[in-house]
């Protein structure tokens, strides 16, 4: 038995200069504008058997602003980004130049006491291979960007540095179908 796992990216709290790692503000004002204007196409989403979202404020309002009704699922936070939390990558490279090329450079390092690249990414995987196949049709989870790059270089089996190549833009949507470490991406004609 398989299952339909539909990803929603969050709307932005920030423009993308200036995003902090693992940020729990609010949505701005740009990103509730970006979720009336995507509203059309995202609502119908909610029809999912089963809803989650990352625990952030911005995944919640998002969710929440689009009808889904969803199960914060502490599973799907972002990367724990140790002493670096709150701070843009610009911020931490002035600060910490050879500890971000290390981070950068390294899956399985973390030099800001938080969670490795790979762990986060396994962290992640596992939380997609513990969906319920039997009796579920559809899964939908809105969750943070860093979350769906995750989750997309898991399902594939891609090297983590694949992560860094991975543009997921604010109200985008991937599904991956499958079972438990056999994922499939799944593109979809628009409406």
């Amino acid at each position: 038995m398989s299952v339909r796992i539909t990803l929603v990216a969050a709307a932005r709290c920030s423009s993308r200069l200036a995003e902090r790692f693992d940020d729990d503000r609010p949505l701005d004002q740009a990103g509730w504008h970006e979720v009336q204007l995507a509203a059309h196409a995202l609502v119908p989403l909610g029809a999912a058997e089963l809803r989650y979202c990352s625990p952030t404020a911005r995944s919640r309002a998002t969710a929440d602003a689009l009808g889904y009704a969803p199960l914060a699922q502490p599973a799907l936070s972002d990367c724990d980004m140790g002493r670096w939390r709150g701070f843009t990558l610009a911020e931490v490279a002035a600060r910490e130049p050879d500890a971000v090329d290390a981070w950068l450079a390294d899956p399985r390092s973390a030099p800001h006491g938080g969670e490795p690249l790979l762990g986060f990414i396994s962290r992640i995987g596992g939380w997609l291979d513990t969906r319920p196949a039997d009796d579920v049709g559809s899964i939908l989870a809105v969750a943070e960007p860093a979350v769906v790059r995750a989750a997309l270089v898991y399902a594939l089996k891609a090297p983590p540095s694949t992560y860094w190549n991975v543009d997921v833009r604010p109200l985008s949507t991937v599904v991956l179908t499958g079972r438990s470490r056999c994922w499939n991406l799944r593109l979809e004609a628009g409406a």
